[in-house]
């Protein structure tokens, strides 16, 4: 019995300090969250005081620029039309339009905009709000490069084919002097690699002409040599011109076999006319097989292997002629585009003086700061709500 109501008082005891230590946790708990509470109300409040009263004014200029081609010219032929650059300015070009926003928000930009107007003087002010502005002068270029990213954008719209180009900085003017170079260095920029790559092509094309005229001058130079070598103009018209002799001697001989076979057959082999008649016969023969010993023969100094090499020199000059014309005519119209080939950077709206600070947006960021706080204090009620359910 003694040992039972001991039991019992233990029991007792124990569920007594279960209870004790729940109810202190759950005071615990309550308390957190009030505190929590109590935390976002303070950092609400410190948060929108801050954007009402104590964030600097940004203003913003901003520039919508595109860029155009002036050698969009259909067509291959190399005409009139072309050559005094017909066809006009052609029409936006995607890939350029990416290249340009690249640079401009490139570390390039940034030292070139710095030197200009000392960016980060400005920037970096002391008057400026600790959370905006940049904490030091001398930071470095990589931290300096992802400010500078933050306080200017480039966007391409893809449906208009347009950059736009926003700027923000603490004073109207200089707002509007870093949109305008970035405008102005944009140009230059886009000009310059169009005219490196139609410097490339004109030097490519005058080289490609200069080795042209280098092997159209050796082959004519060579059939020069050969002409005098052989002391022939044309081999092909002295063999023409044998050929004829050739065919009028077998003419003549072809006569005096008929002279012969017109003689009687009564007078004697030896009767004079007889042998003069075939002495002539001989005589032509021999200077038959003469003119045709010029034409053809196993020599290389034979007329039809002379012919053939004039014939084969002469191709080749008349090659490398064509193929110094074709030189010619691409380098000049290489030359006409390298003058054409100009991206022009268009100003649709050009870099604005911002009147009123646009940046921050005051309103709607305490707006934005209250309803946040307000959806974690609904969160942290909601917990605490949790846990006096538990308690209770």
């Amino acid at each position: 019995m003694t040992i039972s109501k001991q039991n019992n008082h233990k029991s007792i005891q124990g569920r007594l300090m279960n209870a004790w230590n729940s109810i202190t946790l759950s005071l615990f708990s309550l308390t957190l969250f009030r505190q929590v509470l109590r935390l976002i109300f303070v950092l609400a409040l410190v948060v929108s005081v801050y954007w009402l009263t104590i964030a600097s004014n940004r203003y913003v200029s901003e520039a919508n620029v595109i860029i155009q081609k002036t050698d969009q010219i259909s067509g291959t032929g190399f005409d009139i039309a072309s050559m005094i650059g017909v066809g006009g300015i052609g029409g936006p070009n995607r890939a350029d339009q990416l290249l340009l926003r690249e640079y401009l928000l490139s570390v390039d930009m940034l030292k070139k905009l710095d030197t200009a107007l000392d960016l980060r003087s400005h920037y970096s002010g002391w008057r400026r709000d600790p959370v905006s502005n940049m904490w030091f002068k001398d930071a470095s270029m990589e931290w300096f490069h992802r400010y500078y990213l933050s306080r200017v954008s480039v966007d391409y719209d893809d449906f208009a084919g347009v950059l736009r180009i926003k700027v923000q900085a603490y004073d109207p003017k200089t707002a509007q002097a870093i949109a305008s170079v970035l405008v102005q260095e944009g140009e230059r920029y886009m000009n310059q690699i169009g005219h490196e790559l139609a410097e490339v092509q004109v030097t490519f094309l005058t080289t490609q002409v200069n080795l042209a005229q280098q092997r159209f001058l050796q082959a004519s130079q060579a059939l020069l040599s050969f002409q005098n070598k052989k002391g022939l103009v044309s081999p092909q018209a002295t063999a023409e011109s044998i050929s004829a002799i050739i065919a009028n001697l077998e003419g003549q001989r072809t006569e005096y076999q008929t002279q012969l076979a017109s003689l009687p057959r009564s007078l004697d082999k030896n009767h004079p006319n007889i042998l003069m008649i075939k002495q002539a016969i001989e005589a032509v023969e021999r200077q038959i097989a003469q003119e045709k010993a010029k034409l053809t023969s196993t020599s290389v100094k034979s007329l039809n292997y002379t012919v053939e090499e004039f014939e084969r020199m002469k191709m080749e000059v008349n090659f490398t002629q064509d193929i110094y014309k074709t030189a010619l005519v691409a380098l000049e119209k290489g030359r006409m585009d390298a003058t054409r080939t100009l991206k022009k950077v268009s100003v649709l709206q050009t870099p604005s003086l911002p009147e009123y600070p646009m940046e921050p947006g005051r309103i709607y960021n305490t707006v934005v700061t209250l309803l946040f706080a307000a959806m974690l204090a609904g969160i942290v009620k909601m917990l605490e709500g949790i846990v006096r359910d538990h308690v209770d």
